[in-house]
C-alpha cells in the first residue's frame, strides 16, 4: 500500500510538471516516471502505446497534406458563406460550423481561420459577439470525440481493441456524434441570450467613443478573398474519400482482407487508408512534402504523438503494477455510481488539456476496475474540459479576434466566456452519450 501511494504522487507529479512544461514535456517527462517506475521500484514496463501513435502519425500526416493542398481553407470558405448567407443566426451556425469541420478534419485547430469571421459576422449583424464566439471554441473540441479521424477516437478504438468487447468505430460515431451535436445545440440556445445586445451594453458603447477602438470594430474580415491551390477542392474529396472508406469498412467488415483468418484490424485499416490518400493528396495537388512536415496540422499532432508516447506508457505501467489494489479499493464505488468516472475524467482533462491523452491516462484505469469498452464509450464526451480554466490556444484566440472585448476571461479568472457553454455541452453530451449507449448495449 505505501508503494502505491509513492508511485501514484510520481506519476501525479509527472503529469503536473509536464502540463506546466506544455509540449512534448509531457512525453519526455512520462518517459521519465517509466524509467524511475521501472528501475526505481522495479516494476515491469508495460507496452508502450505502438499502435495509438501509428494510428495519429498516419491521420496527422494526411491531414497536414490536406492542409497544404489547401483542403482546410476551402472548408473555412464553405463555412464563411454559410454563415454570411444566415447572419441572424451566427449563434447557431457558428459552433455548429466548427464542430462539424472538426468531425470532418479530425482537430480542432482549424477553428483559428474561422473565429475572426464569426466576430465580423457578429459585429455586422449588431449581435453581441461574445454569444456566437465561445460557444464556437467549445464545440470545436467537441467535435474531437465524434470525429472518425481525430486522435481520441482512434486511440479509444486502438486501447478497447485488446479487450474482450472492443467497440467499433461505427458504435463510437453512433453514440459520440449525435451527443456531440445535441449537446452542442444545447450550448448554442442558451448561448442566443446571454449578455447585452451590443447597442445596450454602456461598457462596448463607452469604448466606441475611441476612434481607434471603433476603427477596428468597423474594420471587416472575410477569407473568401484568399486565392486558393487549384486543387483545394480535390484535396477535400479525396480526404473525405478516405474517412467514407474506413467508415465503410467499419460497417462491412467482410469486405477486409484477412490476416490469419481474421479480418484485418480496424486499427490496421485507419493507418493504411490515410496514409494512401495522404499520398492521393500528395499528387493530385503536387504538394511538396517539405511543406507538409512544417504545417500547423503537423506539429500539433507530433507533439500529441510524443505527449501519448510517454504519458500513456507511465499510467499503464502504473495501472498494471497496481490493478489489484485498485479495483478492491474503488470497483464498488465505480460500479454503483459508473458516472463518478466521467467527473475523474473532466479532472484530468482540465489540467492535461487534451482529451486523446486524458483517454490514454484513463482508459487503462477504467478497465482495470472492470468497466466495460460500452459503458467508457458513454462516457467519453466527459474527457473534454481544458475550456474550465480558459486557457487552451482556440479558446485564448476567441478572446483576442473578438474585436468588441465581450469574449474575455473575468476578474475572478474562472468567470468567463466559456465556462457555462463549456459546462452544458459536456453535461448534456455525456448524458446523451451515456443513454445511447445503454441504449445500444
Amino acid at each position: 500500500m505505501f508503494d502505491f501511494w509513492i508511485q501514484f504522487a510520481l506519476v501525479l507529479t509527472a503529469i503536473l510538471i509536464g502540463i506546466r512544461r506544455g509540449g512534448v514535456a509531457l512525453g519526455l517527462i512520462g518517459g521519465l516516471g517509466v524509467a524511475v517506475l521501472t528501475f526505481g521500484f522495479r516494476v515491469a514496463p508495460s507496452e508502450p502505446p505502438i499502435t495509438v501513435m501509428l494510428i495519429i502519425l498516419a491521420v496527422v500526416t494526411a491531414s497536414a497534406t490536406l492542409q497544404v493542398a489547401g483542403g482546410l481553407d476551402f472548408l473555412v470558405q464553405q463555412a464563411e458563406r454559410l454563415m454570411r448567407r444566415h447572419p441572424q443566426q451566427i449563434t447557431l451556425l457558428a459552433p455548429l460550423s466548427t464542430f462539424l469541420l472538426t468531425v470532418c478534419v479530425g482537430t480542432g485547430h482549424a477553428v483559428y481561420s474561422l473565429l475572426p469571421v464569426i466576430a465580423d459576422v457578429a459585429l455586422k449583424t449588431k449581435i453581441r459577439p461574445e454569444r456566437p464566439m465561445a460557444i464556437a471554441s467549445v464545440a470545436s473540441q467537441m467535435g474531437i470525440t465524434a470525429s472518425p479521424v481525430a486522435a481520441a477516437v482512434t486511440t479509444f478504438l486502438a486501447m478497447t481493441a485488446k479487450t474482450a468487447a472492443p467497440v467499433t468505430l461505427g458504435q463510437i460515431l453512433m453514440v459520440t456524434l449525435p451527443a456531440g451535436l445535441i449537446g452542442v445545440i444545447a450550448a448554442a440556445l442558451w448561448s442566443m441570450r446571454r449578455g447585452l445586445d451590443l447597442d445596450k451594453d454602456p461598457e462596448f458603447l463607452e469604448r466606441m467613443q475611441d476612434p481607434a477602438f471603433r476603427a477596428s470594430v468597423e474594420m471587416s474580415v472575410t477569407t473568401l478573398d484568399k486565392q486558393l491551390p487549384a486543387a483545394a477542392r480535390l484535396s477535400v474529396i479525396l480526404f473525405f474519400s478516405g474517412i467514407l472508406c474506413i467508415v465503410a469498412l467499419a460497417l462491412f467488415p467482410q469486405l477486409l482482407p484477412l490476416v490469419k483468418g481474421k479480418p484485418m484490424p480496424m486499427t490496421t485499416v485507419v493507418q493504411v487508408i490515410m496514409l494512401a490518400f495522404g499520398a492521393f493528396i500528395l499528387f493530385a495537388a503536387n504538394v511538396k512534402a517539405a511543406a507538409i512536415a512544417k504545417s500547423e496540422v503537423f506539429t500539433a499532432g507530433m507533439i500529441a504523438v510524443v505527449s501519448i508516447f510517454g504519458i500513456a506508457w507511465m499510467s499503464d505501467t502504473f495501472v498494471k503494477a497496481n490493478e489489484s489494489f485498485l479495483v478492491d479499493n474503488i470497483k464498488a464505488m465505480v460500479e454503483y455510481a459508473p458516472w463518478t468516472f466521467a467527473l475523474a475524467m473532466f479532472a484530468v482533462s482540465a489540467f492535461v488539456k487534451s482529451q486523446a491523452a486524458t483517454l490514454t491516462i484513463m482508459l487503462p484505469f477504467g478497465l482495470a476496475l472492470g468497466l466495460s469498452p460500452q459503458l467508457l464509450l458513454g462516457l467519453m464526451p466527459s474527457c473534454y474540459a481544458y475550456f474550465f480554466f480558459a486557457f487552451y490556444p482556440s479558446d485564448l484566440a476567441a478572446i483576442n479576434m473578438d474585436r468588441s472585448g465581450t469574449t474575455r476571461i473575468g476578474k475572478y479568472l474562472l468567470n468567463h466566456s466559456f465556462m457555462i457553454p463549456g459546462w452544458i455541452g459536456v453535461i448534456v453530451s455525456t448524458i446523451v452519450a451515456y443513454g445511447l449507449a445503454q441504449a445500444y448495449f
